[in-house]
């Protein structure tokens, strides 16, 4: 080949670079700094408080410049990615990938108001440029009149002209509003007003035409004008600003391609680029085989009703795309804040993590890492149609101690029983010992020996200095009840009365069995052939295997009687102090009284006061006759009626 045809195709050559290189920084992602908040601040953005009222039949939000951290939250996805709304059970960051979102506005009612605004200039080489914002509403739903409800205001303002464009500009409100998608809550909070709830929903802002334009988005949330009623938004724009749809771009080799149009419409319809073929009616279109680079399709949105304004928009195919994958950086994992491995999604790709071991998710782009030990991640994306292909790897390095808790012996067991219950951690990591959440002080070998009954688990931390919690271990080590005498019973012959041993265990075995129609169980029955006295042994064993034996003695009569002493010595010398009923069979005590010879009543049974200590009013009554009273009922369901006169001796 000669030197003339070579430079020539060297120009050719270096001309096609050029082209293709100029073409993509054309169609690069040229996005304002910090719009996306994925620097974790409000950098660029300009924040605002207030108030709202109504005024003369309209709703009026008026904000002063100043940051409130009660109503300007920043959630981060690698602290939050699990934090879900109260009131909607969506999550609070936005799940379109996005490392942070903001939420604007609380639960605090009163009245209040808050904005976001941010301005930015579209380049002037920028004729196709369009944006993406996602949000999420909560109002309270009150009984107002829709100037009167909490609302959430979104303005886009052409600065430079001076101009609203109100097809990207909406005002949400929970009644009344035309866009749907509102959700009760089942959560209510105030006068049993209605939660309604909108999860994360995106729209498109078309800015096409608008080259050197000073662009201005507003957020403004506010509660209800009668102060009582909240509204708070969640707000999230879009890491990608392009003039084209997304996916416009293919690989040479995909099998096809697929394009989506601009989200948060209430139709599409698409066509060919001379409108002579209708192509689909969704927000994606897949068109198999891949088309010529350079084919222009169309599409006709149409907004909700009072939420934007019908369009037709173009965009061309070409097979340009290339990919890239990025894992992201090496970094360590300690097992408390996961990893964020990856970056924000890109549409159009395919994404595919392996090994797939500690992730949240391994077909997105931006997954959750919480290995369990160091762990070597592949990252492999491709384009829609598998055109391309490419590949990285980032390691994610375990600090985990290993928090392995072994028990030895029994989780319930009795101290007189000889069993035990011992802990064990891992040799070489470093272990404090915790009892109910609280430090033992110096239980801090990896061995440790439980000695009263709570629940047991161990800080350990690693040569790395990573520290996290086993898991616990709950111990009951009973103690065996001392044995107690029941109350005595009294019964006829033939007639039968129920034993009842305390609930202490499982196992009940009654001595001697005989009467009983059950000698093995809590509760027997006990029915008598003949007249006399008989004391009964029940051995009650715990689950514990701690074992408590109670006496129940019982005697057969033959018919109740009462008796009460005629005289009574309340001289503190512990013989015949207290003047009480002696009763055989009588079952329940109703009344027994003291009345001294003024028909003053000097005393009343109870059960804490069984008998007369001859005391009245905290005053030694004097030596004489006093009249008693006595009403009890028998065994036999009889009521015992009795009167009579008692001698108190000093």
């Amino acid at each position: 080949m000669d030197r003339l045809n070579q430079q020539s195709i060297k120009s050719k050559l270096l001309l096609t670079i050029t082209t293709i290189f100029v073409w993509l920084q054309i169609h690069a992602q040229i996005c304002p700094p910090n719009i996306d908040f994925e620097q974790g601040n409000f950098i660029n953005w300009r924040a605002y408080t207030g108030g709202v009222s109504a005024q003369a039949g309209a709703n009026v939000i008026s904000l002063t410049e100043g940051e409130s951290q009660a109503s300007h939250q920043i959630f981060t996805r690698a602290l939050h990615s699990l934090l879900k709304d109260e009131f909607g059970n969506f999550p609070v960051v936005c799940p379109n990938g996005s490392g942070h979102s903001v939420k604007l506005g609380n639960t605090s009612g009163g009245g209040r108001a808050e904005g976001l605004s941010y301005e930015f200039t579209i380049p002037a080489s920028r004729n196709e440029y369009s944006l993406t914002y996602y949000y999420a509403i909560v109002f309270e739903g009150p009984n107002h009149q829709e100037h009167q409800q909490p609302r959430l205001e979104i303005e886009v303002m052409n600065i430079s002209d001076n101009k609203k464009i109100d097809c990207s500009s909406f005002t949400f409100i929970s009644y009344g509003s035309g866009l749907p998608g509102f959700e009760i809550s089942p959560i209510q909070v105030n006068d049993n007003a209605t939660v309604l709830y909108k999860d994360w929903t995106p729209v498109t802002i078309n800015l096409n035409g608008m080259a050197g334009k000073t662009i201005r988005l507003f957020f403004k949330t506010a509660d209800c004008t009668f102060v009582r009623h909240f509204g708070y938004a969640y707000i999230d724009v879009n890491t990608e600003c392009n003039g084209e749809f997304p996916g416009a771009a293919f690989c040479p080799n995909d099998a096809f391609v697929k394009v989506t149009a601009p989200f948060g419409f209430a139709s599409y319809k698409w066509f060919s680029s001379d409108f002579s073929q209708v192509l689909g009616s969704s927000i994606d279109l897949t068109i198999t085989p891949a088309p010529s680079s350079g084919t222009t399709i169309a599409v006709e949105v149409t907004p909700f009703a009072g939420f934007g304004c019908k369009d037709t928009i173009y965009t061309k195919l070409v097979d340009t795309l290339t990919v890239k994958a990025e894992a992201g950086k090496n970094a360590s994992y300690c097992g408390t804040d996961p990893v964020i491995l990856g970056e924000p999604p890109k549409t159009g790709r395919v994404y595919s993590w392996s090994p797939v071991a500690g992730l949240s998710d391994p077909r997105i782009s931006n997954p959750l890492a919480t290995p369990g030990q160091t762990t070597n991640y592949v990252l492999t994306v491709s384009s829609n149609g598998g055109g391309c292909i490419d590949r990285d790897e980032v390691t994610v390095i375990s600090l985990l101690p290993d928090t392995t808790l072994l028990f030895l012996g029994k989780n319930l067991f009795c101290s007189t029983s000889g069993d035990s219950a011992v802990l064990f951690t891992q040799n070489g990591v470093n272990t404090q010992w915790y009892k109910e959440g609280v430090a033992l002080p110096g239980a801090t070998n990896n061995r440790f020996k439980v000695n009263s009954s709570g629940t047991y688990y161990a800080l350990v931390k690693s040569n790395l200095g990573c520290t996290l919690s086993t898991r616990s271990v709950t111990v009951k080590i009973d103690i065996p009840q001392v044995g107690i005498l029941y109350p005595l019973r009294y019964t006829f012959v033939d007639n039968s009365v129920t034993f009842n041993a305390r609930d202490l265990g499982d196992t009940f075995a009654w001595r001697p069995p005989v009467f009983l129609n059950n000698s093995q169980i809590m509760s027997p029955v006990f029915t008598p052939t003949r007249l006399g006295a008989y004391t009964y042994i029940v051995r009650i064993v715990a689950q514990s295997g701690c074992v408590s034996v109670d006496t129940q003695q019982v005697k057969i009569i033959s018919k109740v009687e009462v008796f009460l002493p005629n005289a009574f010595t309340p001289d503190n010398n512990h013989i015949n102090d207290l003047f009480s009923p002696i009763t055989i069979g009588i079952e329940t005590i109703q009344v027994f009284k003291v009345f001294n010879r003024l028909g003053n009543e000097v005393f009343s049974w109870s059960a804490l006061r069984p008998g007369w200590d001859g005391v009245y009013k905290n005053i030694l009554q004097d030596p004489g006759t006093y009249v008693w009273q006595f009403s009890g009922t028998g065994i036999d369901g009889i009521r015992y009626d009795r009167k009579g006169f008692v001698l108190l001796i000093r």
